[in-house]
């Protein structure tokens, strides 16, 4: 590594630590004004609002908006240096633009595994935190209100049941169904069913098994002893859904993921957005930082200005691709592989159709 690598590298990190601490900042000061009206009402503790809260905000919101960072700062430090002729100077010792690229790729790198290490693994204990401190002090507490609510549990098998209480995971009228080829075959109803947790395992009360046969079917009745079942049917599954994919490490999304499917996929969707978003947010810090090279490296006529303008609006756009994109897969009309990854190969594109107008 030459000196003019370290000299561009710690102008890199500096410039991105800087942005990123002064975002971050902000973002919070406006959250607290926000939402200070709630915590004075619920009566949230001073040393919960700064650790449980903040503490794992920061970080939080830091991760979320480092491409947008990493694109934004490398246009404004690297526009300062082309306005004081320094990219002419080092392009003018012999050194190829394709060479002078090599040190924002490894400085992008070295944020893109940090930042996969955060939202893989780390980042999903502190949003678990933060986002318990949200329902209990900003948040109106969570009942399942759902009635008559229905649910694949397996493929082919159903539960009903007609009421749900969260105190004391409780669902009441209860009926699960097994078919084979769209024929009833098997149906349990049951008056109430209990999770317990120490059994990890749900126990059936007062419930009546019907066996269908072809020619007579078989019954089975019990108001005395309860039943233990397993199903796959969890009290996770009827509580607080808020942000609950944010609270998932890659393990827990992709085992989130498998027991969505084996009930039939539906809601898959925002664990799969999530899922992959853990894997194309470190692409998108270096493709947005060579990206941030290319529209910067050039003495502009406009100035200093002009660039970060053109870096602003070239944000935007990556950012409305994101939503929109994000927004269609969610609904179901878009593979939320292509939802995620579209704004990074949009973005790549764009970036080597710019590569090949730069002066060398």
């Amino acid at each position: 590594m030459k000196k003019i690598d370290r000299y561009l590298i710690k102008k890199f990190l500096t410039t991105y630590v800087f942005a990123v601490f002064i975002i971050v900042l902000v973002i919070m000061v406006i959250d607290f004004v926000e939402k200070n009206d709630d915590f004075i009402q619920n009566k949230a503790p001073m040393r919960e609002i700064l650790l449980s809260y903040y503490l794992n905000l920061a970080p939080y919101w830091a991760n979320y908006i480092s491409p947008l960072m990493i694109f934004i700062s490398t246009v404004f430090f690297t526009a300062k240096l082309a306005s004081h002729s320094e990219i002419i100077a080092i392009l003018s010792t012999g050194t190829s633009f394709r060479r002078l690229m090599w040190p924002y790729f490894w400085a992008a790198s070295v944020v893109a595994v940090f930042s996969f290490i955060m939202v893989g693994w780390i980042l999903p204990r502190a949003n678990k935190v933060r986002i318990g401190f949200e329902n209990e002090y900003v948040k109106d507490k969570f009942y399942f209100s759902d009635r008559d609510f229905h649910m694949a549990v397996s493929p082919n098998v159903y539960a009903y049941f007609s009421t749900y209480d969260n105190n004391s995971k409780t669902a009441y009228d209860f009926t699960l169904e097994k078919f084979e080829n769209n024929q009833l075959k098997e149906k349990l109803t049951a008056r109430r069913i209990v999770w317990l947790d120490s059994t990890r395992k749900w126990q059936v009360y007062d419930y009546r098994v019907r066996k269908l046969g072809i020619m007579k079917d078989e019954l089975i009745f019990s108001t005395a002893t309860p039943l233990d079942t397993t199903l796959n049917m969890f009290p996770s599954d009827f509580e607080s859904n808020h942000a609950i994919q944010e609270t998932m490490s890659i393990p827990q999304l992709r085992e989130k993921i498998r027991l969505i499917e084996s009930r039939g996929a539906e809601g898959i969707a925002v664990f799969q957005i999530e899922f992959y978003q853990r894997f194309a947010t470190p692409f998108a810090v270096i493709i947005l930082a060579l990206m941030g090279l290319i529209v910067s490296a050039r003495k502009a006529r406009g100035g200093v200005g002009f660039q970060i303008a053109i870096g602003f609006v070239l944000a935007f756009v990556y950012i409305l691709f994101y939503i929109m994109s994000k927004g269609i897969a969610e609904s179901g009309n878009m593979n939320p592989i292509l939802a995620v990854w579209l704004p990074n190969i949009v973005f790549s594109t764009i970036a080597v159709i710019m590569y090949f107008t730069v002066p060398r």
